[in-house]
């Protein structure tokens, strides 16, 4: 038996003893990560069917919002608002986790330089400049010090909790001008990200799903994925490096980019100040605008089935941007 499911037996047997009445009566809980001080709200969604996509006439769309289709996502959680360098500090830095890293896994490289270029670190401030791969293997991570399975959300999970059942351009309505009150963007960021949960969440209790910095999704970039995907419980599944999609617009975008339905398309570019060969994994030295938060889904996968994933959207992929 591997480091790994030694681990996560423990883990498992300490997020028993852990798991609260709330958690498994599918409302809001708090997490926290053994060992530490540090927690993170994950607040439920229940799953349903909704458009995926924008419709021709909505102002700023792109190509690769449509055609808008119905789709139907089953019930998760999701993060009540970005994971922050607190909680990604536990993983990164080996001075703040005291348990041995399961075997299969490593930590990320220190980056060489800032990457939060000044705008701040500790105390609430979304991580960022992390590759896919830095943001998946932290999910592989927590679930080996949980026991509980968390992932990356598909970019149709993302939209549908986005959109809080709204059909709306934004979650709150069609006026621009309204983007202040929700998020930190070109308009009123001072061209930088902010600390987390500090403007008002949508109406299903999510911080900063638009602006201060954009969240990567498990989905491969196709510019006629909306159109392809499944109906039921859609993602566009890796079969290549390059490249990925994600959601949520940042502090430095205008306002159409924030829209619930808008995708970015992630960019190699993003690391090209990076001097390393190769070029790191784990870090875009230019992309202080990505971030990412997870979720939950609330049918558990089996330890094989968690396997097979990780296997199959990070092993096969490392690197991926």
């Amino acid at each position: 038996m591997t480091r790994f499911y030694v681990t996560f037996l423990l883990g498992g047997l300490l997020g028993q003893v852990m798991t609260t009445q709330a958690q498994q009566a599918f409302t809001q809980y708090e997490q926290q990560i053994p060992g530490t001080t540090v927690s993170f709200k994950m607040v439920p969604i229940k799953g349903g069917t909704f458009t995926l996509g924008s419709p021709d006439s909505e102002k700023g769309r792109n190509k690769d919002e449509g055609p808008a289709k119905k789709a139907t996502v089953g019930d998760f959680w999701m993060g009540a608002t970005e994971v922050t360098f607190d909680e990604y500090d536990v993983y990164a830095d080996a001075e703040k986790d005291k348990t041995p890293i399961p075997d299969g896994m490593t930590r990320p490289s220190p980056p060489y330089i800032d990457l939060t270029l000044g705008m701040g670190k500790a105390g609430g401030y979304p991580a960022n400049s992390m590759s896919q791969y830095g943001a998946l293997m932290y999910c592989k991570w927590l679930y080996a010090k949980t026991g509980v399975f968390y992932r990356l959300p598909t970019a149709a999970e993302w939209e549908y909790a986005c959109r809080a059942g709204s059909s709306t351009p934004y979650p709150y309505g069609t006026d621009a001008s309204q983007l202040k009150k929700y998020a930190w963007y070109e308009a009123n960021s001072e061209d930088k990200y902010h600390k987390v949960a500090q403007l008002q969440p949508n109406s299903w209790g999510l911080y900063d799903m638009l602006g201060n910095v954009a969240e990567w999704t498990l989905d491969q970039y196709d510019e006629n994925g909306v159109a392809t995907v499944s109906a039921t419980d859609p993602w566009t599944a890796p079969t290549a490096k390059m490249s990925r999609v994600i959601k949520g617009g940042n502090y430095k975008d205008a306002a159409p980019a924030l829209r619930s339905a808008a995708r970015l398309k992630s960019d190699p570019i993003w690391n090209r100040r990076d001097p390393q060969i190769p070029k790191s994994s784990w870090w875009n030295a230019d992309a202080p605008f990505i971030g990412f938060r997870i979720v939950r889904p609330a049918k558990q996968p089996t330890p094989e089935e968690a396997q097979k994933f990780f296997e199959e959207v990070i092993d096969k992929y490392k690197g991926a941007r």
